[in-house]
């Protein structure tokens, strides 16, 4: 049979993004309030459609450099596809959701159809415009998992980093608090995990003697796993 494209009805496709930074200890994300409509006035995550010759990773990071003037240094993932047909009230649109972990997050700015943006600590951002309540829980139970079992957790970081700054990112996306010492143990005994950083220790405030610094190590994959206090995210 003869492929005729006038016979299915035209979609569109855009990415949604969540972003996510740590700052004094708190999981942030970035929001927009939508500037018009559907939902204009809703805070929502930012994004945007894809242009005709461009991928989805493509998109997210053109849109992550339009709201948020980070254009390098941070990792992208993607979360996955949301196609509920009536997920957007002006027409069919397929999401490909993706995160970005991002350090030293400078201040957003609105895109060209928000009025503006922000950042918000993650457990106070909703209730958000379209299906982004799910979208956004989805993404942090992905990079909650991420840090399960990769070095993202570094992402967050300086490049060179304190253990206890490194204990801290992972307190702030998982929600509770890791004993400073066990972490110590399992982060240097994960071969490729980190690598100490020439240079010396940093004062970190309190009483005790200055903080080594470490960069992160080459390693993609952490044996074993640093497991969430609860058991294994999914």
């Amino acid at each position: 049979m003869t492929y005729d494209k006038h016979r299915y009805e035209p979609f569109a496709v855009a990415v949604d993004l969540a972003v996510f930074t740590v700052r004094e200890g708190v999981l942030e994300v970035v929001l927009v309030e939508r500037g018009e409509e559907p939902h204009r006035g809703r805070l929502a995550l930012p994004g945007g459609f894809l242009r005709p010759r461009e991928s989805a990773a493509e998109a997210a990071r053109r849109e992550l450099a339009e709201e948020t003037g980070v254009a390098g240094g941070f990792r992208l993932e993607e979360v996955g596809a949301y196609s509920e047909p009536d997920r957007d009230p002006r027409m069919r649109v397929v999401s490909l959701a993706h995160t970005a972990l991002v350090p030293r997050l400078p201040e957003p700015r609105a895109g060209t159809d928000a009025a503006r943006a922000l950042r918000l600590p993650y457990a106070e951002a909703g209730p958000l415009a379209f299906d982004h309540d799910r979208i956004l829980a989805d993404a942090h139970r992905h990079v909650g998992a991420l840090l399960e079992t990769t070095p993202a957790a570094t992402a967050f970081c300086p490049p060179a980093f304190t253990l206890g700054e490194l204990r801290r990112v992972y307190e702030a996306v998982w929600g509770t608090a890791l004993d400073p010492a066990n972490f110590r143990r399992k982060v240097l005994g994960t071969p490729g995990f980190t690598v100490p950083a020439p240079g010396p220790a940093r004062l970190t405030g309190g009483r005790g003697k200055p903080a080594a610094l470490y960069h992160a190590g080459p390693a993609t994959r952490l044996h074993p796993p640093l497991t969430h206090p609860e058991g294994p995210r999914s």
